[in-house]
């Protein structure tokens, strides 16, 4: 396992403005007061990163962190051209952990013989196609719509538990769970673990794109550790009926075709890194999307009366308040983006939130415009060969949820005054809660009716 190396030491100007004991990057220019100040785990970052970094974008679009030791990359042409050149710009780090592990965290790994290797995202080419086109089956538009019966079934049963109670926590009582139960039957989970693979999925969160406490680095470990442990044993489990459905199964099918290419690790990699990416992202997609929308009441009435508005919607959502902040690329040769030089081994970070709110892509970028005719030009979902595999079943899910809510309470809207907080991390964002109420006794649907 890799160890980061340590954090350069922060102190202060005679100002108060907090600078790094790092005073030039690494190509020796020196770092501006507003680069030495970024930090992404709390702070403006955290209420809203693409605003936190607006100045940026206009004046120093690609800076140096020596709080992160990243170069940090704004703007919506910049972020794109590194989208379309892996082989300069390296996935390998993406799930790399962004914060270093101490050596009693890295002890309590290893006693779960925890193996990190390379999945779909974090691998480059040629075997990142080769693996992605074997793999790639259950997630074609066809597949993906047969699981639209299931998926609405399942939301309406949730509905049902509080359409008629006036008030709710849509993120505990909705999009935590419907997700969870949609992405585990997806890759094909037995209904007897989704509970317990569902308490692993934020502590994966913490531990690779978060900042815990060093205190809370040993449990987050632990959990780390037993996710590792959990999912070798589940795959075997699930080796024993290959002919089931979900994508897991799916690949053990096609390693027993081709075993060089999908390796017991691999199956592994790939069960920890799905929990994650097919439960927590939609989740955190639909909490951000429930909450611009009730926060612009035109829009969301607009949806109301009109359905076939909802794919618009959604793509103006994933731009305005998508649930990936951020990817991770580092360099293989020296290079230059957007004119600044930035050397080969360089880790970078690519704040896809920040491009989806530039001008130049997107006039009146902080508007949100559901008629935005270029909306889903967004980098949400990523670009090129690493666009991102689940991205039609994101999209069919919030579909559902948006379709069955406003058919059934319309009349939704946000409790006043509350405060809505986010897992610090870098790269995912999404509220932890989200709490509505509504008239029951206005309930459209008489069934629903107290």
């Amino acid at each position: 396992m890799t160890v980061q190396h340590d954090l350069p030491a922060e102190s202060t100007t005679p100002d108060g403005c907090p600078v790094s004991s790092v005073t030039e990057t690494p190509t020796g220019c020196p770092i501006s007061h507003q680069a030495a100040a970024f930090d992404p785990f709390k702070g403006d970052y955290q209420v809203n990163p693409a605003d936190s970094l607006r100045l940026a974008r206009t004046e120093e679009p690609v800076f140096y962190s020596p709080v992160l030791d990243y170069w940090v990359v704004t703007r919506y042409d910049d972020i794109k051209e590194i989208f379309k050149n892996p082989d300069l710009f390296s996935a390998a780090i993406t799930l790399e952990q962004i914060t270093p592990v101490s050596e009693e965290a890295i002890e309590i790994l290893d006693k779960y013989d925890f193996a990190p290797g390379p999945t779909i995202v974090n691998e480059d080419e040629p075997i990142h196609t080769e693996r992605r086109r074997a793999l790639f089956a259950p997630f074609e538009a066809e597949a993906v719509a047969e699981l639209a019966p299931a998926i609405t079934e399942v939301t309406n049963e949730y509905i049902d538990k509080f359409v008629t109670r006036g008030q709710a926590d849509l993120v505990d009582d909705l999009f935590y769970e419907v997700p969870c139960i949609v992405a585990l039957k997806f890759l094909g989970v037995p209904d007897e673990d989704i509970e317990t693979c569902r308490q692993f999925g934020m502590q994966q969160t913490l531990f690779t794109w978060g900042r815990p406490p060093a205190e809370e680095q040993n449990r987050v470990a632990t959990g780390m550790g037993q996710f590792w442990e959990f999912a070798g044993g589940l795959v075997e489990r699930l080796k024993q009926t290959p002919d089931a459905p979900g994508w897991i199964p799916h690949a053990i099918r096609v390693q027993a075709d081709n075993p060089e290419l999908i390796t017991d690790n691999y199956l592994q990699n790939i069960m920890m890194s799905g929990i994650l990416a097919a439960h927590e992202t939609t989740t955190n997609a639909s909490g951000n999307a429930f909450r611009t929308l009730l926060e612009n009441r035109h829009a969301w009435d607009a949806v109301c009366e009109d359905p076939d508005l909802i794919p618009k919607a959604i793509e103006e959502c994933l731009r305005y308040a998508g649930s990936v902040v951020a990817w991770r690329r580092m360099t293989t040769d020296d290079t230059a983006v957007g004119g600044v030089e930035i050397p080969a081994g360089s880790r970078v970070l690519i704040v896809t939130a920040s491009a989806n709110r530039d001008e130049t892509m997107f006039p009146e970028p902080d508007e949100f415009d559901i008629n935005r005719k270029n909306a889903r030009r967004h980098l949400t979902f990523g670009l090129g060969t690493h666009t991102c595999m689940g991205a039609t079943l994101a999209r069919q899910e919030l579909r559902i949820f948006i379709g069955e809510i406003t058919r059934r309470l319309p009349h939704l809207r946000l409790v006043e005054d509350q405060s809505f907080t986010y897992l610090p991390n870098t790269s995912f964002r999404g509220p932890e809660h989200v709490l509505v109420e509504w008239d029951p006794s206005q309930n459209p649907i008489p069934a629903d009716r107290p």
